[in-house]
């Protein structure tokens, strides 16, 4: 990374002139033209001024541009378990990464999740169709469709379907735990 240029490319974002960058952060204008040309380096105080100057800060200043964070995903990227009790489509590719994980599932009519036991998080869904009944430790809750459900998942948990057509449904589990 060229620090001059990458200075010069937010002071010109900013609508500065050397001069007014340099007021700014009491410099003169030669030092920010030389810094802007890499015949000079800053200290890190001084880098940190002028960054604060343009709106800035280190973290901020030194990331990466090259990858911005992808944002949105189609059907082709979601990853798809097939077994006979159940269709599992996991919404984002490599969410056990982030702070939670969303879920497609299709629960087959008459057929069971397997147990997850405790752990830390939350767990969220919506009904998207059919019926489903949560078991959460020694609780049966139902939960029709355009209904949803929230709860810690601090005790033995799983959705079976009661019906005998299948039921859709987004699970959402924070932590990541599929």
């Amino acid at each position: 990374m060229v620090l001059g240029e990458k200075i010069k490319e937010l002071r010109l974002s900013c609508e500065l002139t050397q001069e007014e960058l340099a007021d700014r952060c009491e410099l003169t204008k030669g030092y920010i033209s030389q810094l802007e040309n890499d015949l000079t380096s800053p200290s890190i105080a001084t880098l940190i001024d002028i960054l604060s100057a343009l709106g800035t800060d280190l973290k901020e200043f030194f990331s990466s541009d090259d990858e911005e964070e992808k944002v949105s995903f189609n059907k082709n990227e979601f990853i798809e378990k097939v077994t006979d009790d159940y269709v599992l489509n996991w919404l984002v590719p490599n969410a056990q990464k982030n702070a939670m994980e969303p879920v497609h599932m299709l629960l087959k009519g008459g057929k069971a999740t397997e147990d997850d036991f405790p752990h830390e998080g939350e767990e969220f869904g919506f009904v998207l169709k059919g019926e489903i009944v949560i078991k959460l430790g020694k609780r049966k809750i139902k939960v029709k469709k355009g209904e949803s459900f929230y709860f810690s998942a601090n005790a033995v948990h799983g959705i079976s379907n009661p019906k005998d057509q299948d039921a859709e449904f987004i699970w959402v589990s924070s932590p990541p735990s599929f």
